[in-house]
């Protein structure tokens, strides 16, 4: 029997057999949604303030023990936001993964800074922390105000860890390196919400990190994200920079900085407090799944399934299994042989460094992100 079909009779036995096609992601409103976004609806405060918008980053908080929230309308404003409150200005660099989705290097793009792409280690599927300190000691000059680069002149001012899939990445062992030159470490949790490190929610290690509530996350409010951070000073910036940098007054309208127009609307905030209510089920269910899927690939040889490093617990967001050897035309055929059974696998996302926007943007040799590429292959991982 080939590969693909060792594979799909595999993730068969996983699905529930409904004749229905498999996607990624989908969301699941099975609690108070209808009620609270009703609710919303009834008492007219649907935009940007409202006591939903309140009660979501107050859940927040609760649930990641992280001391301040802020919600806004999606994951991309919440990085951008969180560079911001970070101290990234433009001409800078950010140290980014070169194995994330756009979004990530996006945000960085909007501040106006650079993206500096670095490589991945297989373990946490995170950056490589041993690979970036050499690549730091070679390439950054070190000085009493920052790290710059010594080709470009450039200073770098920050490290965006992205938890990729869910799976924690390496932020102990970055910290120490961000210590050395002087980088903040602003968080790529858009996937990552109910991941711990080491009993710490995701958020907790860093200096500030985004999450996102888009339609395909753990849960969503429709469009959404928020920033996180036990940091007072970088949840106030972010407030004040998301609310189009208002200054408080009775009645007149005084801005003191070009801010932006992020906050979640309260009827987004209703959504989302009703799905965090159903979190725990959904982190429940979730790991089942993955726990199905290690078991019914575990006897293919030629691959392995994406599991949680020790010390770590994943939110397991997104399901993997990982080709022993890159092969390209190999995965393809994979995810062909699922798409023709209604399954909807897909691969990674392309590289960063892959991409016409970025092809010239700065970057450490990237051997094990390639090698990723041409084996991951992403299944079907919403609540079913």
């Amino acid at each position: 029997m080939t590969l693909e079909s060792q594979i799909l009779q595999a993730v068969q036995r996983v699905l529930p057999e409904n004749g229905e096609p498999k996607p990624l992601h989908a969301p699941v409103f099975q609690g108070n949604e209808s009620k609270y976004v009703q609710e919303t609806i009834e008492s007219t405060w649907v935009s940007s303030a409202g006591t939903y918008v309140n009660k979501l980053q107050e859940d927040l908080c609760s649930f990641t023990g992280i001391n301040r929230a802020v919600a806004v309308v999606n994951g991309t404003a919440a990085l951008q936001l969180a560079l911001f409150a970070a101290g990234v200005e433009q001409g800078d660099e950010v140290l980014v993964p070169a194995l994330t989705f756009v979004a990530t290097a996006n945000a960085v793009s909007h501040t106006g800074a650079v993206p500096h792409f670095v490589d991945v280690e297989e373990s946490s599927l995170g950056i490589d922390v041993s690979k970036l300190e050499t690549y730091l000691k070679q390439h950054a000059i070190v000085t009493s105000e920052g790290s710059y680069n010594k080709h470009t002149g450039r200073w770098i001012r920050a490290v965006v860890p992205m938890h990729t899939f869910g799976h924690p990445a390496f932020i102990n062992q970055l910290r120490s390196t961000a210590d050395r030159f002087h980088l903040k470490i602003v968080e790529d949790a858009a996937e990552a919400l109910g991941s711990y490190e080491g009993g710490r929610h995701i958020g907790q290690l860093g200096d500030v990190a985004a999450v996102s509530f888009n339609g395909n996350k753990i849960i969503t409010t429709g469009g959404g994200g928020a920033v996180l951070t036990n940091n007072k000073d970088m949840a106030d910036k972010v407030e004040h920079l998301a609310s189009t940098a208002k200054v408080s007054h009775s009645f007149e309208f005084v801005h003191d900085e070009v801010g932006y127009n992020y906050r979640m609307p309260n009827i987004n905030a209703a959504l989302g407090c009703a799905q965090l209510e159903q979190l725990p089920f959904f982190l429940k269910t979730k790991r089942k799944l993955a726990g199905q899927y290690a078991e019914a690939l575990s006897e293919i040889s030629g691959i392995s399934f994406i599991k949680e490093r020790e010390g770590t617990k994943s939110n397991y967001w997104l399901n993997g299994l990982l080709l022993n050897d890159p092969d390209m035309e190999q995965r393809d055929h994979i995810i062909k042989k699922l798409h023709d059974h209604q399954i909807l696998a897909r691969p990674v996302w392309k590289p960063m460094h892959y991409l016409e926007m970025y092809r010239d943007m700065p970057k450490m040799d990237l051997t094990q992100t390639e090698s990723l590429y041409a084996r991951i292959i992403n299944l079907p991982s919403g609540v079913m």
